[in-house]
C-alpha cells in the first residue's frame, strides 16, 4: 500500500474509485434485485426496446459510481490528515465514535426514511417515474440509485471503522442494508439499527 503522500495521485483516485464501485455493486445487488426483476417483467410485457433492463441497471449503478468517486476523494483526504491508515481503518477512536453516532442519528431522520420508503416501493419507480427508450430506462435507474445512495451513503462510511478491505465488515453492512430494505417492517429495522449504532458510539466514548 502507498504511504500518505503516495495516495494523492490521479492513479490512486482511479483505483480507489474502481475498488469502491465494485464493493457497491456487491453490497447493493441483493437489495436492488427485486426492483430489477420487476422492471424487466414490465419491460417484456410492454414489448419495450431491447436492452432497457441493462440500461436501468447501468443507471442505478451510475449513482453508486458517483458516490464511489466522492468517497474515494474523502478517503484520500482522511489518509493525508492521518485520521485513517492506508487500509482505510480509523486511527482515532474519536472518528469511530463520531461515525457510529452520526449514522445512528441519520437512521431516524425524515430524509433517511423518505429514501428508504422509495427503495421499498419498486412499483412506485415504474408507475410514477416511467420514461420511454433506453435513455429513459437509464434515467429511471439513476433516479432510483440516487434514492438508494441517499438511504445508505452514511452507513457506507462505517467501512472506515472496520477497514475498506475487511470482508466480514463489508458483509455485515451489506446484510444490514439489505434487511432494512427487503423486510416488511424495514422502518423499524432501520431505527433499531440506528439505536444500536448510537449505543456503539457511546460505548466507544465510554471506553476512552
Amino acid at each position: 500500500m502507498p504511504d500518505a503522500a503516495g495516495v494523492a495521485t490521479l492513479s490512486y483516485l482511479i483505483l480507489s474509485t474502481l475498488m469502491w464501485s465494485l464493493m457497491m455493486v456487491a453490497m447493493m445487488a441483493p437489495a436492488v434485485v427485486p426492483v430489477i426483476l420487476l422492471f424487466d417483467r414490465a419491460a417484456r410485457h410492454g414489448h419495450a426496446t431491447a436492452g432497457r433492463t441493462s440500461s436501468f441497471v447501468a443507471g442505478y449503478f451510475s449513482a453508486w459510481a458517483g458516490f464511489s468517486l466522492a468517497v474515494s476523494a474523502l478517503q484520500i483526504l482522511l489518509i493525508q490528515l492521518d485520521w485513517i491508515d492506508t487500509m482505510g481503518i480509523a486511527r482515532h477512536w474519536q472518528l469511530s465514535a463520531a461515525l457510529l453516532i452520526l449514522v445512528g442519528i441519520y437512521q431516524w431522520l425524515p430524509v433517511k426514511l423518505a429514501c428508504l420508503r422509495h427503495c421499498q416501493s419498486p412499483v412506485h419507480v415504474l408507475a410514477h417515474s416511467f420514461r420511454a427508450g433506453r435513455l429513459g430506462a437509464w434515467r429511471m435507474g439513476l433516479e432510483h440509485g440516487l434514492y438508494c445512495v441517499g438511504c445508505c451513503w452514511l452507513a457506507m462510511l462505517l467501512l472506515f471503522i472496520g477497514g475498506v478491505m475487511n470482508l466480514w465488515w463489508i458483509a455485515g453492512i451489506a446484510v444490514a442494508v439489505s434487511i432494512e430494505k427487503l423486510v416488511p417492517n424495514g422502518y423499524f429495522i432501520a431505527r433499531l439499527l440506528g439505536m444500536l449504532s448510537i449505543l456503539g458510539g457511546i460505548g466507544v466514548l465510554m471506553t476512552h
